[in-house]
C-alpha cells in the first residue's frame, strides 16, 4: 500500500496547479466549518465551544433573514428533532459564504505555496473522525434499539394511510430487532476509519451505510438530509486519492496499489510519541462518554424504556358512566372507545370522536389498581381504579374517575404484526 506522500517528502516542491490550490482551500475552509459547526454531538469535547459560538448564531443567522433575505416568516431556533430547519439551512448558506472570500483572501495572501499536503493530511483526520465517531454513534444506537424503537400501541393501530412517510419508514425499520443490528454493524465498521491504513475500505462501507441513510432521508421525507449528504460528501472525499485505482480494481480487473495518505514528518521523538497518545486519548474519552450517553438514554427511550405489565391495546365493550350504560355510537365525551398502555408511567384514551386524551398511570400490580391522571389536569388530581384480568385477555376497570363512578370491559387486541414471528418455510406468502 502506498503512501500518498512519503515523510522524506515533506518539504517537497512538488507544484499543485492554480485551480486545484484553488479547490483545496474552498474544500478545506468548508469542510471544517461546517464539522465545527454542525458538530451534532459527534465530538462531546468540542460542545461548550460550539454552546458559545452557537449563542451568538442564534442571534446573528435570523437577524440576517430578517434583514436581507425576507423570507416572509421569522426564522425560529429551536431544538426540534429535526436537523432540515431554516435555520440549518441558512447556516449551511453562512458557512458557503465565509469560504467564498476566505478563499480568495487566503488566495491573494499565499498564492506562492508549491502544495498544501500537509493540510490535507489534517483535512483527512477531521472528516474520518468526524465520519467515524458519528456512524459509530449511530450505529450503537440501533445494536441496543435506541433509534428504531418497536412500534407502540398508539402505532399499531395507526392505518398506514395516517402515517407520515417518516413514520412508516420508523415502523418498518422498528419492527425487527435482527435489521437494527444488520444496520447497527455496517454502521460500526466506520471505526475503521479511526486508523490511516484502513482509510480506504472504512470510506467504503461508510459510503454504502450513509448513502443508504440519506436515500431513506430524501424519499422518506426524514429532516436529516443535511447531515446524510455530509457523509456521503465526506466518505467521497476520503476515497479521492483512490478513485482511479478502485476503478481499475472493480470495473478492469487490474491489479492495484492503493494510496494511503502519509503522515507529516516528526523529527523529535516525543512530539510523535505524545501525537500517537493524544489519539487514543481522544478515541477513548468520546466512545466511553457516547457510551455512558447512550446506554443512560436507553433506559428512557426505545425498547430499553421499561414497559407496563399491561402494555397492550385495550378495546372498550362496555363502558357504565354513573351507572349507565354508554351506546357504541355514543356522542358522550366521556365516553372510552379505546385505551393504549405502553411505559410504565403513561398511557392514552381514545374517545368515541378519536380524540386522544394523554395519560399519567402507573399500575399497582400488588393491589391491582391503576393511578390514573389528565396529563393536561392542573390540578394534579389522582384518581384510582380498581382493575382484574381474565383468561380471555380481558380487563375490568371500575371506580371513580374525576367524581364519576366508571365500569369498563375491555378486551385485549392481538396483533399480526407482532404475534407473526418468524418462520424458515412458508407454503405461501403470509402478507
Amino acid at each position: 500500500m502506498k503512501s500518498f506522500y512519503n515523510r522524506s517528502l515533506e518539504t517537497t516542491t512538488e507544484q499543485w496547479g492554480a485551480i486545484e490550490k484553488i479547490v483545496f482551500r474552498f474544500i478545506f475552509i468548508t469542510f471544517l466549518l461546517f464539522i465545527f459547526l454542525v458538530n451534532n454531538g459527534t465530538f462531546p469535547l468540542l460542545n461548550f465551544l460550539n454552546s458559545i459560538v452557537d449563542e451568538h448564531l442564534h442571534v446573528i443567522i435570523p437577524l440576517l433573514a430578517k434583514n436581507y433575505l425576507q423570507l416572509g416568516y421569522d426564522v425560529a431556533v429551536v431544538h426540534s428533532g429535526s436537523g432540515d430547519t431554516t435555520y440549518d439551512y441558512l447556516l449551511l448558506l453562512l458557512i458557503i459564504s465565509l469560504a467564498v472570500p476566505a478563499t480568495l483572501l487566503w488566495t491573494a495572501i499565499d498564492w506562492k505555496r508549491a502544495n498544501y499536503k500537509t493540510l490535507f493530511y489534517w483535512l483527512t483526520v477531521a472528516a474520518r473522525y468526524y465520519i467515524g465517531f458519528m456512524l459509530i454513534q449511530y450505529g450503537s444506537m440501533k445494536i441496543i434499539k435506541l433509534q428504531f424503537a418497536s412500534p407502540g400501541q398508539f402505532k399499531l393501530n395507526q392505518a398506514y394511510g395516517d402515517s407520515s412517510p417518516m413514520g412508516l419508514a420508523w415502523t418498518f425499520l422498528g419492527f425487527s430487532k435482527g435489521y437494527n443490528m444488520f444496520m447497527g454493524i455496517a454502521e460500526l465498521l466506520a471505526g475503521l476509519l479511526l486508523f490511516r491504513r484502513t482509510v480506504t475500505i472504512g470510506a467504503i462501507f461508510t459510503l454504502m451505510a450513509s448513502a443508504n441513510v440519506m436515500a431513506v432521508n430524501y424519499f422518506y421525507d426524514v429532516p436529516v438530509k443535511i447531515i446524510s449528504t455530509a457523509l456521503v460528501i465526506l466518505s467521497i472525499f476520503l476515497l479521492a486519492p483512490n478513485i482511479i485505482p478502485l476503478f481499475k480494481l472493480f470495473f478492469q480487473g487490474a491489479a492495484i496499489n492503493l494510496k494511503t495518505v502519509g503522515e507529516p514528518y516528526i523529527r523529535k521523538k516525543w512530539l510523535l510519541y505524545a501525537k500517537q497518545s493524544l489519539k487514543y486519548i481522544v478515541i477513548t474519552l468520546v466512545l466511553v462518554t457516547k457510551t455512558t450517553q447512550l446506554l443512560q438514554s436507553r433506559t428512557v427511550y426505545g425498547d430499553g424504556a421499561p414497559k407496563s405489565p399491561l402494555e397492550g391495546t385495550y378495546i372498550v365493550e362496555t363502558f357504565k358512566l354513573r351507572k349507565d350504560t354508554l351506546s357504541l355510537d355514543s356522542s358522550e365525551t366521556q365516553k372510552w372507545k379505546k385505551l393504549y398502555i405502553g411505559s410504565v408511567k403513561s398511557a392514552k384514551i381514545m374517545l368515541m370522536n378519536d380524540s386522544i386524551k394523554y395519560l399519567d398511570m402507573d399500575a399497582d400490580i400488588t393491589n391491582k389498581k391503576l393511578n390514573i391522571s389528565y396529563r393536561n389536569d392542573s390540578s394534579k388530581t389522582k384518581n384510582q381504579l380498581r382493575y382484574s384480568l381474565t383468561k380471555e385477555n380481558e380487563m375490568i376497570l371500575e371506580g371513580v374517575l374525576y367524581g364519576d363512578t366508571i365500569h369498563v370491559k375491555l378486551k385485549k387486541k392481538e396483533f399480526k404484526l407482532t404475534s407473526r414471528g418468524f418462520h424458515w418455510i412458508n407454503e405461501y406468502p403470509y402478507d
